[in-house]
């Protein structure tokens, strides 16, 4: 049957590189996703960490100010890869349990991919890391749209092993099963260190297309800085000692950055928090959470280093001039593991040696620092709020950018980068797949905003995780931290500050009944509702 499915894409291949014979006209995607990183961790929107190849793609590019994920991580992909909202492409909570239309474990019939779309335009299609938009055969990249794939379908959660139940594969042919010791094929002479590895088939990948006379699409899926907190020692040396002062000092810096920047307005303050006083624990305290923070800060600075590889690639084959790269984080920075993070207490800086590879829930950033990587705003990953959903989005396309360093406070979502690819590729969205009529899009092309960043359009988005649930329209955003009890919703007016702290429901309760009937209304449309039975 898969021989079969391949001969199918083979011709379809064939059939769609005839139909586009100046391919090379259209640019080629690169598309780059980092795991639970915050909305200000990296330097070019106010972030501390040392992130000078994704801060020259900003400084050359376009940066959006407001531009929104879906709070978690296999919602977002399923956003991302389809232009839908979740539950319309079936995958509104995780991969782990079938729960009904809007919550299966795998992306649905009702959709296709943007490696689907591009194929049939004419493109050559590549994904290497993280898939996570269902795991089983039939639901792997190579079933929707990838020509080309190394990595893992499900959760990855290590750096330097291959966890049970995660293998690794090289298109539909497992690579590596699971195992504490991972040989790196493409350099046996280098550790495996999963950042790495990734950009390594990237790199692959890249020079697989010198003699493919189609333009290609790239999607590269880092595990990066997803808890455990590993990463290689000369990166974390580098971060010794930088967070003495703790995460109280860190935001307010952080936030004086972004007032500089203009990525967020001068009357902007910061959200309240519900972490400790840094100068209110113990010594030892302080020293062991520092020391978790700059393992953090060097997953993203090796991961940085990695993007660097894929820029020089595509500038090697000279291809970067005719490439749009999209940057983005699939969620805020995680609070999982508690206040101060998985094992805090018996994983330390002292034993580190006993842990440095133990994987799994070994290790987390915590509710502490996760806080600081999200500021100014509220809340973490798995909730709506700004601080779970508020992503980077860095635009690179030195053929049509040609003022870089500029931002963009154009409200956007995952979903408009199905619709951007489309344009840009001169691809068509499909009607049917598989005899399977296709939903409409849900998202809008930012392509205009490419071309003049000031160009804004009012926009109306939909949000729905674990009955956390929101609707922003214009400035305003109605938001709810469980949408099944009536009294939970809150309102705020984000047109100017959108720290979420000061509720105004009482005082618009209109506005509020209708922002309601709306987002009921889209929640019934859009397979959300009626709400599961386990609702997690």
């Amino acid at each position: 049957m898969r021989f079969y499915l391949k001969l199918t894409i083979q011709l379809t291949v064939l059939a769609a590189t005839a139909q586009y014979v100046f391919a090379k006209d259209r640019p080629n995607i690169v598309l780059i996703m980092a795991d639970d990183m915050g909305y200000s961790d990296i330097g070019c929107y106010g972030g501390e960490i040392n992130t000078p190849n994704i801060d020259a793609l900003a400084n050359d590019g376009l940066r959006f100010t407001q531009f929104y994920n879906t709070g978690r991580c296999c919602p977002t992909r399923a956003s991302l890869m389809t232009g839908l909202y979740p539950h319309e492409a079936g995958l509104g909570h995780m991969v782990y349990g079938d729960k009904g239309p809007g919550y299966h474990p795998f992306l649905n019939s009702q959709c296709v991919t943007i490696a689907e779309v591009l194929v049939d335009a004419g493109y050559r299609t590549m994904m290497t890391g993280k898939w996570h938009v269902g795991h089983k055969l039939g639901q792997w990249p190579t079933d929707r749209g990838f020509e080309h794939f190394y990595g893992i379908h499900i959760h990855v959660d290590s750096y330097f092993k291959v966890l049970p139940g995660c293998p690794v594969y090289h298109n539909d042919q497992l690579a590596i099963p699971p195992t504490v010791s991972p040989q790196n094929a493409l350099h046996p002479d280098q550790e495996w260190y999963t950042t790495d590895i990734f950009a390594d088939w990237s790199l692959k990948f890249l020079d697989e297309t010198v003699g493919d006379e189609r333009p290609f699409f790239l999607y590269t899926a880092f595990n990066s800085p997803h808890w455990p907190l590993e990463a290689p020692d000369e990166n974390i040396a580098i971060y010794q000692g930088k967070y003495d002062q703790g995460w109280d000092h860190l935001r307010q810096e952080k936030l004086e950055r972004m007032k500089a920047m203009g990525i967020v307005s001068p009357e902007t303050q910061l959200s309240p928090s519900n972490c400790p006083e840094w100068n209110s624990l113990s010594e030892s305290d302080r020293d062991e959470l520092a020391f978790r923070r700059e393992i953090y800060a060097a997953q993203i600075e090796r991961m940085d280093q990695n993007i660097g590889r894929i820029v020089a690639k595509l500038r090697q084959l000279g291809e970067l001039e005719n490439t749009l790269l999209l940057f983005l984080s699939d969620n805020g920075c995680c609070a999982e593991g508690g206040m101060f993070g998985y094992q805090w207490q018996k994983n330390t800086e002292r034993n580190f040696a006993d842990w440095r590879k133990q994987s799994g829930r070994s290790s987390s950033a915590g509710e502490a620092w996760s806080n600081a990587s999200n500021t100014p705003f509220r809340l973490h990953k798995r909730w709506v709020h700004e601080g779970g959903t508020a992503t980077p989005l860095i635009a690179h396309w030195p053929a049509s950018i040609t003022e870089g360093g500029l931002l963009s406070h154009q409200v956007g979502h995952v979903i408009d980068v199905m619709a951007t690819c489309i344009e840009v590729a001169g691809a068509k969205y499909p009607e049917r797949r598989d005899g399977h009529a296709i939903k409409p899009l849900a998202g809008k092309s930012l392509v205009p905003n490419l071309r003049k960043p000031s160009c804004e359009v009012d926009r109306t988005l939909f949000w729905e995780h674990e009955t956390h649930a929101a609707i922003r329209t214009g400035g305003w955003k109605l938001v709810s931290l469980n949408a099944a009890d009536p009294t939970k919703w809150e309102l705020y007016d984000l047109s100017r500050v959108r720290t979420e702290t000061n509720n105004v429901a009482s005082d618009h309760p209109q506005r509020v009944a209708q922002l309601k009937e709306q987002w009921t209304k889209w929640a019934t449309q859009a397979n959300v509702l009626p709400w599961p039975k386990d609702r997690k």
